[in-house]
């Protein structure tokens, strides 16, 4: 398929497409594989033979990644709903320890099954089966080699629909570059601006550093979202920021950098959803939603950035 990007047509033929008929796909599989032996592929360097065991690893997942559920979503982005759905595998387990986490069943308290990656492959065809516009991998930073091994298998029974890497930001560079080629659509969360918040609130270590690093490396391999002209995405950055109470996530910060370090033209959703969740109850600083000027606050505060694609920008003014 070939859409228009400034003044030029672009071809938006899925990317692994490609690294599939050359043979690479699989060397890249292979490669993501070997590190579980001593793993290194997500910020938190715990170094644990995942192979052998799930003992010691923050991800509390061994050599079989865990899913809770698949199927087609129509909670996401406009551009990846469609009128199909987005087709969303979701992942047990987190490399974020989020207190305030929604899903925290499925993050924190790992409801799911293993799978081997033959059965993650035949959820992918069924999910383009039912007519979905993408196979969306959520929370997918710690299983990245369980993920590719899946892809070679569908892609070689016919898989042909972008795919789009659902993450909390916090990912590390070596994961990122066995997917260059690979993922079609990076959509990232950008949590906290300030490292001490990410340290009390997810349990985690230089966030804003390493999600910052993350997101420029995923920039630099699929560029400003691009969509066809049905409106849905077939490539490019997606970056999701939830919007804290009193103004904790660092809106500011976060909306500078993205039109400055990344491009005015990115494509932010700002979300509103926020409310008490999980273990937030018990800190008093998160223990309420958001309010409608903390929301408007934080649309404004991406539009003064310079930013000119917010998801959100007409809710804010209703």
């Amino acid at each position: 398929m070939w859409v228009r990007e400034g003044n030029a047509s672009v071809s938006v033929e899925p990317a692994y497409l490609r690294l599939l008929q050359r043979g690479e796909l699989r060397d890249r599989a292979r490669q993501a594989w070997g590190r579980l032996a001593d793993c290194d592929l997500c910020p938190r360097d715990c170094h644990v033979n995942r192979l052998q065991s799930a003992t010691g690893a923050v991800c509390r997942t061994g050599e079989r990644a865990l899913v809770a559920s698949f199927g087609p979503h129509f909670g996401e982005e406009s551009c990846l709903v469609g009128r199909h759905g987005s087709g969303t595998i979701f992942f047990s387990w987190c490399n974020l320890r989020c207190q305030f986490c929604q899903n925290y069943d499925i993050s924190q308290l790992g409801a799911g099954r293993e799978v081997e990656p033959e059965e993650i492959a035949a959820m992918m065809l069924a999910l383009q089966e039912r007519g979905c516009h993408n196979i969306n991998f959520v929370t997918p930073s710690h299983v990245v080699p369980q993920i590719l091994a899946a892809v070679v298998i569908a892609g070689e029974r016919g898989l042909y629909i972008p795919l789009v890497y659902n993450t909390g930001g916090y990912d590390a560079l070596v994961s990122l570059k066995l997917l260059e080629g690979i993922v079609d659509i990076y959509m990232p969360d950008m949590k906290y601006a300030d490292g001490s918040l990410a340290r009390r609130y997810s349990k985690v270590r230089n966030y804003p550093a390493i999600n910052q690093a993350a997101v420029k490396e995923m920039h630099r391999q699929v560029g400003d979202l691009v969509c066809d002209d049905d409106g849905i995405a077939r490539r490019g950055l997606l970056v999701r920021h939830l919007v804290l109470p009193d103004g904790m996530a660092g809106t500011a910060d976060i909306v500078r950098f993205l039109a400055n370090a990344i491009s005015p033209n990115t494509f932010l959703n700002v979300m509103d959803q926020y409310r008490p969740c999980f273990n937030a109850c018990d800190i008093r600083e998160l223990n309420r939603p958001i309010t409608r000027n903390e929301y408007r606050e934080a649309i404004r505060l991406a539009e003064v950035a310079g930013l000119c694609r917010i998801e959100g920008r007409a809710a804010a003014r209703h």
